[in-house]
């Protein structure tokens, strides 16, 4: 399953097209929807899941599992990515795919200076920003 999303990644800093990414053209609202909802979710979970009492503030696992020295940073990595690896099967164009990149690099690079990255998480919701640009492209109601 990993060589699977390797190959995937890799097919996409090769501006290659691999037979398991379908082309924009052959995806449809059934296959988008199921897909998209699943990535609401995550992003959720990641980044907005626990509700402080009182407040507007949420608090996601993201940053919560940052605070295990480097393999929180690298899980959070990891489900980030996911996020960019669905969008790619949606057929979301390489320039937004891009974009989604820079929000997990920014969110996984700050995010690993200790006590300060572990802040910056709370504040800097890269998935949620990944998921309004995937809606964005698609032109999809949140």
């Amino acid at each position: 399953m990993t060589n699977n999303y390797v190959k995937i990644l890799n097919d996409f800093i090769t501006n290659e097209r691999s037979p398991t990414m379908p082309r924009a053209s052959s995806v449809d609202y059934h296959t988008q929807a199921p897909t998209l909802k699943r990535l609401r979710v995550l992003s959720r979970i990641l980044d907005r899941v626990i509700g402080i009492p009182g407040t507007p503030i949420a608090v996601g696992l993201d940053p919560l599992i940052g605070f295990i020295p480097v393999g929180g940073d690298v899980l959070g990595l990891l489900l980030s990515l996911y996020i960019v690896i669905e969008a790619s099967k949606l057929g979301i164009p390489k320039a937004i795919l891009r974009k989604m990149i820079v929000n997990i690099i920014i969110d996984s690079l700050v995010g690993m200076i200790p006590l300060l990255g572990d802040l910056f998480d709370f504040a800097w919701t890269a998935n949620e920003y990944n998921i309004r640009l995937i809606e964005e492209h698609l032109k999809l109601p949140r």
